[in-house]
């Protein structure tokens, strides 16, 4: 199979490509020997074990450090791949060595790697140029610095060689690691891979791969309490909530806006499930958990068996009774003492899980103060600490919380699923779903007992929403508005109250 995919790279080289990225880490990060790449690239795959996979791969993250360390798990990536069949494949790598602020689709002709020049999808990287300023043709993030080559994308490239043979290639760096970045590349993309004049219209004839390690040098227990956050956010398909945690650092993936990207775009192909192949750190290899770097191997599936229900969440009484205490506690310490109480882990696994919540103060009936993270950013009962206290001293709406005024509040707590993309508003169910609905850097969201208590039906839900957002109410309809849906477990004390 070598033998092939070289010649018949080559001769498509012999062509008019003028300008093209010569391999910058052959022979540092991965063989420059074509014959050992190959036979390294095969054993690894030889151990690849996978299930059955139900459905059209439509996109897929990646490792990329160099082969004895990351390549045991790329090796799922890629072993996924077999039997499929792409006619262009988009590669979306972040930019370790030069820094700027957009995202660089490579403005040449071709890709080379030992096993011969991949030929670049010209069209097509200048029709996603059309469709974001923030995306321009440029060699920034693709050529050499005098820090070193780019690695990210270039150790994707063998492997794609090796299980796919010939097929175009998307060289895409990102520069800019905003939610607003991979939000305007992730629909690019799938408005690219769908538009009906490109050479390639059919959806399934391409296939993006996201260039991605997760956490860095942590102790291996550490790292994967983090990355495992990361995953689970990344099997529920919520975006949002990682894009958010990557970017204020309590997730890590140096490849992170790429993944957030890939997944918008697989969504709007018609991803509707997603799979983690394998996890393992470097410990795996080198046998030291002191300092370790996260790998894991995933894939989006367009699949007609998975269903797209809200994953279920549960609590039981008891736990139920120590959040409303914890609530309680927390709000009584903020306003006596001026401070967080301390808390340390339950050693209850449920509400030492991340998610996000919002906890409802009420005083004689009356709402007064509401506060919540939306994301799953830390364990639950830190998250329910954290907003109790916010709620009763620093929602603007409301003067803060006096001691007189402890004895008459009321607790309400509502802990959140994660956040789902609605591509129908049909989808959204007035006493089920709250929404999130979000436009650039304008946000709001209403919890599902909202529209209930105003008797509300779903439109008025979605333009109460959007005014809660500071957007004009039919912002809802708006192509640049993003609405995100979530259930709710919602308990309060108000029954054991007066």
């Amino acid at each position: 199979m070598a033998a092939s995919i070289l010649s018949s790279a080559v001769g498509r080289q012999q062509g008019n490509l003028e300008k093209v990225r010569p391999a910058g880490v052959a022979g540092i990060f991965y063989p420059a020997d074509p014959s050992a790449l190959v036979a390294e690239m095969d054993a690894l795959l030889l151990n690849a074990s996978l299930p059955k996979i139900d459905g059209q791969i439509v996109a897929a993250v990646a490792p990329h450090a160099a082969f004895p360390y990351s390549g045991p798990v790329a090796a799922f990536t890629y072993a996924a791949l077999k039997g499929f069949s792409f006619a262009r494949v988009v590669v979306i790598a972040p930019s370790h060595y030069e820094a700027f602020d957009f995202t660089s689709v490579y403005d040449g002709d071709g890709y080379a790697t030992p096993l011969g020049t991949i030929v670049v999808d010209t069209a097509f990287a200048r029709e996603l140029t059309k469709q974001s300023h923030s995306i321009q043709l440029s060699d920034r993030g693709h050529r050499a610095t005098r820090q070193g080559s780019e690695h990210a994308l270039e150790v994707q490239l063998p492997w794609l060689q090796r299980l796919l043979g010939n097929f175009d290639l998307v060289p895409i760096v990102m520069g800019s690691q905003s939610y607003e970045s991979s939000r305007a590349l992730g629909v690019a993309l799938a408005n690219g891979v769908d538009k009906k004049n490109t050479s390639k219209p059919v959806s399934g004839d391409t296939l993006i791969v996201a260039s991605s390690d997760l956490s860095h040098y942590h102790d291996c227990a550490e790292a994967e309490k983090i990355d495992h956050r990361t995953l689970s956010a990344l099997k529920a398909r919520d975006y949002l909530s990682m894009s958010r945690n990557f970017e204020m650092r309590v997730w890590e993936a140096c490849g992170g806006a790429p993944i957030v990207a890939a997944m918008i775009a697989a969504e709007h192909l018609g991803a509707n499930h997603a799979q983690v192949l394998r996890y393992a750190n470097t410990a795996d290899v080198t046998g030291d958990p002191s300092h370790v770097v996260g790998y894991s191997a995933d894939i989006f599936v367009k699949s007609q068996s998975q269903s797209s229900t809200d994953p279920p969440f549960s609590l039981n009484e008891g736990e139920k009774e120590k959040l409303l205490a914890l609530a309680r506690q927390s709000v009584e310490h903020i306003v006596r003492e001026g401070k967080l109480v301390d808390v340390v882990e339950t050693g209850d696994e449920v509400l030492d899980q991340e998610h996000g919540a919002f906890v409802t103060l009420r005083q004689e009936g009356n709402l007064r103060g509401c506060v919540g993270y939306t994301s799953a950013a830390k364990p639950l009962y830190e998250t329910v600490r954290d907003t109790a206290a916010l709620a009763a001293v620093r929602d603007p709406r409301f003067l803060p919380v006096k001691p007189e005024d402890l004895p008459r509040l009321e607790y309400e707590i509502s802990v959140l699923s994660p956040l789902v993309h609605v591509s129908d508003i049909h989808e959204v169910e007035v006493g089920r779903h709250g929404l999130l609905i979000k436009n650039c850097h304008r946000e709001g969201l209403l919890l599902p007992q909202v529209p209930v208590e105003q008797h509300w039906d779903r439109t008025r839900f979605l333009q109460e929403t959007c005014r809660k957002s500071g957007l004009p109410e039919d912002s809802w309809m708006d192509s640049d508005t993003d609405i995100f849906r979530f259930t709710a477990l919602v308990f309060n004390e108000f029954a054991k109250s007066g």
